[in-house]
């Protein structure tokens, strides 16, 4: 029998299919998490707000306030990472939840070792992003700074709205400026996963957090992507 954590983690799931719902809770619970169900979007805002669990995953497909706008709505006041499941061949549906703030996703249907798996990497994310503020806490690169003990980005001293997902990927490219990273390696250090040569989730929060800190999206300077490499974040966009 395995010994669990005085207090596992906290699992908030979104799924108006009961059955579905019910069998993933049951095997989530089986893996060592506390899990709640809920069925619909408009009680999942109030509760995620009010509970602050440790993720939320997040069905797209939902009665009444869709996943989207759900994620949309809490993005403010929920930190913590939202694990969106999104119709197998849609896309778009990829797309829009990473620009409402979602930190990851799972097609659907899925397999529960393979939910279970995402669940745990999104969470060990978090807890090295803890740790790592002990070690590491500001970037300056002229008017961009980036201060890791309170997650916060400025910009000429302005706050610069980023989610998290966004952050972090901005963290990894300035902690390691002057350093191509391949999309490889980004999606090992912030999914835990191997990068299937088609996911375009780095892409899209790339093309998002270039004009908050400043960059042209049209002619980078600041984030460059390097072709059939990766990105790249330069140290002085002033000697360019």
């Amino acid at each position: 029998m395995t010994t669990e954590v005085d207090n596992p983690p906290y699992i908030l799931i979104v799924e108006d299919d009961e059955r579905l719902a019910s069998l993933t809770r049951e095997y989530l619970e089986n893996n060592g998490l506390t899990v709640a169900v809920v069925e619909d979007g408009d009680t999942a805002i109030e509760r995620i707000r009010n509970e602050q669990p440790d993720l939320v995953v997040l069905d797209v497909m939902l009665p009444g306030t869709d996943g989207l706008t759900v994620c949309r709505q809490v993005r403010d006041s929920y930190h913590n990472p939202i694990l969106m499941l999104t119709a197998r061949t849609d896309d778009m549906d990829q797309v829009l939840g990473l620009e409402m703030g979602a930190d990851d996703y799972v097609p659907k249907p899925v397999k529960p070792r393979v939910l279970l798996a995402r669940i745990r990497a999104l969470l060990r994310r978090v807890e090295t992003d803890q740790q790592s503020v002990e070690t590491e806490s500001r970037l300056e690169f002229g008017n961009l700074v980036i201060d890791n003990a309170s997650r916060e980005v400025t910009l000429d001293g302005e706050a610069v709205d980023l989610t998290s997902a966004e952050y972090d990927l901005l963290w990894l490219l300035a902690s390691n400026a002057g350093t191509v990273l391949s999309r490889e390696t980004i999606f090992e250090q912030l999914r835990g996963i191997q990068y299937d040569g088609q996911d375009r989730s780095i892409d899209v929060r790339v093309s998002r957090i270039r004009p908050k800190v400043g960059d042209d999206p049209d002619n980078p300077r600041r984030i460059k992507t390097v072709r059939s490499k990766g990105y790249l974040f330069v140290r002085d966009t002033a000697q360019q």
